[in-house]
């Protein structure tokens, strides 16, 4: 009589939760991604495009309760998934973890957007004026004393940067910057007589979301030398999380750093040798 063998073995069932948690993280993690897509190309407004990206976050965060509830389910009747847990959770700190340190930002830096190195007379947006005037969007008129003193205190380095250089050169490394930056150029002025003042108009973008800020470069002759002013501002939000001190910081030193560099180097002077004494002979 042939010998009959067992089933085999029936392994135990994947957890339903860690199913949900891992779906729940890769929709939130396309939401993510095509809301981004959304504001830096501005398929939608941006309230539409950000209330997206929020219920995104609020899917990565339902996604890590899930996989709580489902490992605790796994710990208790054994079943499988855990891998589909860990995945989630890795995904969800991915999503999250940008957003979180934002939120540091918000709580650690003052709440201002606006940003100059002359707050008695910050460089003007005119060209920009027309673009600030949408739904929403922030004034393209400085925002006051209190900015100012907001920004005394958080950013206490950002001043005028005063340069050993004519006004011309002094414009010319500005653009440069910019363009080397691939900032959107709105208006651009090189100093010329009777002012000789020079102006720069331009919409730089945030790195990850693409929001735009607005950027004002002025150019001032200071006798044979010369100074330049720069201000920046987010066109949305009451807070910009501190990234246009960052920008403004940079540019001012890349500004004297391509000024320096530039500074032709003047070659010392050989000395001429130590003149000896001729020996005298005993007689």
């Amino acid at each position: 009589m042939a010998r009959r063998f067992s089933a085999p073995y029936q392994s135990e069932p994947v957890s339903s939760l860690a199913t949900w948690a891992r779906n729940l993280a890769i929709f939130s993690l396309v939401a993510v991604v095509v809301s981004i897509i959304i504001v830096r190309f501005g398929f939608l407004e941006m309230k539409p495009a950000l209330a997206t990206f929020f219920g995104a976050l609020a899917c990565a965060g339902l996604s890590i309760l899930v996989g709580l509830a489902a490992f605790a389910a796994i710990w208790q009747n054994g079943s499988r998934g855990m891998s589909r847990i860990l995945l989630a959770l890795l995904i969800d700190a991915v999503i999250l973890a940008y957003p979180a340190y934002l939120g540091l930002q918000y709580r650690r830096l003052p709440p201002i957007h606006d940003i100059t190195t002359d707050p008695i007379d910050p460089p003007r947006f005119e060209a920009l004026a027309r673009l600030r005037s949408g739904e929403g969007a922030n004034s393209a008129v400085y925002t006051g004393l209190y900015s100012a003193e907001q920004q005394r205190q958080a950013y206490p380095d950002i001043e005028t940067v005063e340069l050993e250089v004519p006004v011309q050169r002094a414009y010319d490394v500005a653009l440069q910057l910019v363009a080397k930056r691939k900032w959107l150029v709105i208006d651009e002025r090189p100093p010329q007589l009777p002012r000789r003042i020079g102006r720069i108009e331009a919409v730089a973008r945030t790195p990850i979301m693409g929001f735009r800020e607005d950027v004002s470069i002025r150019v001032t002759p200071d006798g044979e030398d010369s100074r330049v002013d720069i201000r920046s501002a987010s066109r949305y939000f009451d807070s910009d999380l501190g990234s246009n001190a960052a920008r403004v910081t940079k540019l001012i030193d890349d500004i004297n750093n391509a000024v320096d560099n530039a500074k032709p180097v003047v070659p010392k002077k050989p000395q001429a040798p130590a003149k000896t004494l001729p020996k005298t002979v005993k007689k």
